[in-house]
């Protein structure tokens, strides 16, 4: 299972639930670091499209390997991209490369060749912008996933499987999310189920938890994170050694969840979730 080839003739899918609610206006970890959870989160993804961008790029030009598409719930639920991709709820990666937003000018430290770092300036796509305001709609934006990818895997039923990161802050505001997790999941390729994974954001200075194989102690940091880690999928051999890879301890039982995660973990946890197994 979840070794099927990603090709131009097979290609996969990514889709990203990102929490527009009014609590992502809230710095991380309740304050710890300057930056707004939407902010961040909106960094987040548009470095990753560009990553996907980059990691399906050939001599003759972007290879059409994947769909991707994000979808914002909070005061509305629907597809997140803007200029010409905006309304779409997937996109080809080749179409996501040649249809940024705009490119911001943006400051990197870099490292200046005698020990120290220096600030450079660097292009950075924009596809997604931050949004911030009303409730959490979560329920609705898990059901429109499962719709999406419910035609998704009738048309590519050897495919390997699409994968669904969802990105949130808090509890749903619109009754239990968990049957559309669950009829997410039940989803299938030939190569597989589809795999749900859930990044909660922190607000507050606790501990962090990352790919957790039980229950256990969850509870006791928040009365949701249970629920979190029953919606999440186990994670297939290749996302365990990613995870691996990126110095987190990780069992054979490990789920696709990470709870009170900072930037960093953020970011980690995307670039684990979006590795291609097997692509060509």
């Amino acid at each position: 299972m979840y070794t099927a080839e990603i090709s131009r003739r097979s290609p996969s899918c990514f889709l990203f639930l990102v929490d527009q609610s009014y609590s992502m206006a809230e710095p991380f970890g309740g304050g710890s670091i300057e930056v707004s959870k939407s902010r961040a989160m909106a960094d987040a993804v548009n470095r990753l499209l560009d990553t996907l961008v980059a990691r399906c790029a050939k001599g003759e030009g972007v290879m059409r390997y994947f769909q991707v598409g994000v979808i914002g719930y909070g005061s509305t639920v629907g597809p997140g991209l803007g200029g010409l991709l905006k309304g779409q709820e997937l996109v080809w990666i080749d179409e996501v490369a040649d249809n940024p937003l705009r490119v911001e000018e943006r400051m990197k430290k870099e490292p200046d060749g005698a020990g120290g770092l220096v600030e450079v300036s660097v292009k950075f796509p924009v596809w997604f912008d931050p949004i911030a305001d009303n409730g959490t709609p979560m329920c609705q934006a898990l059901w429109q996933a499962h719709t999406i990818l419910e035609a998704w895997v009738d048309q590519h039923p050897a495919a390997f499987p699409p994968v669904v990161i969802n990105i949130t802050d808090g509890e749903s505001t619109d009754g239990d999310p968990y049957p559309a997790s669950e009829a997410i999941k039940d989803l299938k390729t030939e190569d597989g189920n589809v795999l749900l994974l859930n990044l909660h954001l922190s607000s507050r200075h606790a501990p962090q938890i990352h790919f957790p194989d039980s229950e256990n102690g969850l509870a006791e940091q928040d009365k949701y994170a249970p629920l979190l880690f029953k919606m999440s999928s186990h994670l297939p051999e290749f996302m365990k050694g990613a995870a691996r890879d990126s110095g987190y301890t990780v069992s054979d039982l490990a789920r696709g969840f990470v709870f009170n995660a900072e930037i960093q973990d953020a970011i980690q946890f995307l670039d684990i979730g979006t590795r291609a197994a097997n692509m060509r």
